[in-house]
């Protein structure tokens, strides 16, 4: 199968309820299931992207994070998108950036941008 070639942006809106989890105390299993449930989300990001990309994650809720929570909150939908694209999370070909917006009193998301990043 060939690569495609981002020509625009590919955005994708996924029904996460995307939480800190550096300040969560909870049984581990909750947890599990969470992460679980983000890295299979990821699915929904089609094979074949061309590296290198961009991906910029949003989460999309009532209240925000700060800075740090928000990228650790991120962590396992990251990791699922990076077995998605065939990569380590920390492969130097993707850019990964973070940014929330306020959204309505019980809405929750996690949008999903992926840009071709043109040399």
């Amino acid at each position: 199968m060939n690569k495609a070639h981002i020509a625009e942006p590919l955005v994708l809106v996924l029904p996460l309820r995307i939480v800190s989890e550096a300040n969560k105390r909870e049984h581990w299993r909750y947890r599990q299931r969470r992460s679980k449930a983000c890295r299979s989300a990821a699915v929904a990001v089609p094979n074949g992207i061309a590296l290198p990309c961009a991906v910029h994650l949003t989460r999309i809720a009532p209240r925000k994070l700060d800075d740090d929570n928000l990228q650790s909150g991120f962590k396992a939908l990251r990791d699922g998108i990076a077995d998605r694209l065939g990569i380590k999370d920390n492969d130097p070909r993707v850019t990964w950036s973070y940014d929330q917006e306020r959204g309505k009193p019980h809405e929750y998301a996690a949008r999903i941008t992926i840009t071709r990043a043109w040399e």
